[in-house]
């Protein structure tokens, strides 16, 4: 009989958004005339921006004609999309990032558990708590952990706890790491790095040789204009940092799917024998074998991000996920809970109220109020007693979901 990867048996019950699936499945099943507001997973409402839309339909169009059509791409993107992504998103921020060093792909979640494939099995790895599930979790998969403790936490990771003691900062780790997993803005806490705190992880990155892969996922939703938005940004980053980027949020591409990954070409990794070789490589060979890329129709979609219609359009919608934003903090500090994030992400932190675990807050907000969140320690064991609102809904269902919570 054919053997199974074991690894997946030591993944707890299971992966957090399927489990709030089947509590709200249960929950329908028993009030089959509840009205549910879901502002748990971090999906998207609007509509895709009309210069997006506009570039696929002629893509579309293209793609019927003799002249036009297109099989397989380029693995790694099309020049002309990694070009527009290095000048728009890099370079107008004084980051050298040169369209050879872009990977275009299907989304950052796959980017952030593939990249394990070019990265040895021996390394150390640090990781936020709370945290990403697909950073622990796709380390569990391949065997890099142990087994989970009764806390949660897995052998063999290092946790650095995000909460309010430390105002959600991530603190250095006190021993030496070779894998440092960041997101910033942070999901779930909605938590900020400052230029001087990526400064001191690129600093501790280079003195120990560790490599920092950095989600800036959320980076186009930051307000403040002093935050960098890129790890890139900070000297020295291109020698210690991977960084991945979505337009799943920014441009509502969720289900459309287009991401992209940077790999300087500096970036060195060594051998178990010691010799150095450099990451870009190991990665456009892993993609090339692996991946067949995005699109064509799909990578013209996301070209039309950087239009002129299309940087108005895409702002807009971020504007308006972070006056979502804003209403949930308002609506709740006046109703009493205690809120972190949601003013430089379209994430909100909670305390759960009067002692409650997390998923008995889960629970009483979707029994009380039919109002569908998620709960902190599905992130990690640091999450615990916390809760998380997603900014990521129509007005009328944030407004309306803010008005049956200050009502129970």
């Amino acid at each position: 009989m054919v053997q199974v990867n074991s690894n997946y048996l030591k993944l707890k019950a299971g992966y957090l958004f399927p489990e709030i699936s089947r509590r709200v499945n249960t929950f329908c099943e028993s009030n089959k005339e509840a009205s549910l507001i879901r502002l748990g997973i971090g999906d998207v409402t609007e509509p895709l921006p009309q210069a997006c839309c506009k570039a696929m339909k002629a893509a579309i169009d293209e793609m019927g004609t003799n002249a036009g059509f297109r099989g397989y791409g380029p693995e790694q993107g099309y020049l002309w999309l990694r070009e527009a992504i290095a000048e728009n998103d890099f370079k107008k921020r004084g980051c050298a990032i040169s369209a050879e060093e872009i990977f275009v792909s299907d989304g950052s979640k796959c980017d952030s558990s593939n990249i394990l494939d070019i990265l040895g099995a021996g390394n150390r790895i640090a990781v936020t708590d709370p945290v990403y599930p697909v950073y622990v979790d796709s380390n569990v998969m391949a065997g890099r952990t142990g087994d989970a403790s009764l806390t949660g936490h897995y052998e063999g990771l290092s946790y650095i706890a995000l909460n309010a003691e430390n105002g959600f900062k991530a603190e250095l780790p006190s021993e030496p790491v070779d894998l440092i997993y960041l997101c910033f803005p942070n999901n779930p806490t909605g938590a900020v790095a400052s230029k001087e705190q990526l400064i001191n992880w690129v600093t501790f990155a280079k003195e120990h040789n560790s490599l920092i892969l950095f989600d800036a996922a959320y980076e186009s939703f930051i307000q403040d204009p002093l935050l960098p938005h890129s790890i890139f940004e900070i000297q020295g980053a291109k020698d210690c940092a991977i960084e991945f980027r979505s337009f799943s949020k920014n441009a509502g591409f969720t289900g459309t799917r287009c991401a992209y990954t940077v790999i300087p070409k500096c970036l060195q990794g060594k051998t178990v024998k010691g010799d150095e070789i450099d990451l870009w490589s190991l990665w456009n060979r892993r993609q090339s074998t692996k991946f067949n890329g995005v699109s064509y129709i799909v990578q013209r979609g996301a070209e039309a991000v950087y239009s002129l219609e299309g940087q108005s359009q895409t702002k807009n919608l971020v504007s308006f996920y972070m006056e979502n934003a804003a209403i949930i903090r308002e609506k709740l500090t006046v109703a009493g809970y205690k809120v972190y994030g949601g003013e430089n992400a379209p994430y909100v932190w909670i305390e759960s109220p009067n002692g409650m675990d997390s998923w008995g807050f889960f629970d009483f907000l979707l029994n009380k109020a039919n109002i569908v969140g998620t709960p902190g320690s599905g992130f990690g064991a640091a999450g615990e007693g916390y809760f998380r609102l997603s900014a990521f809904n129509s007005r009328n269902n944030v407004e309306e979901a803010m008005r049956r919570i200050a009502s129970i």
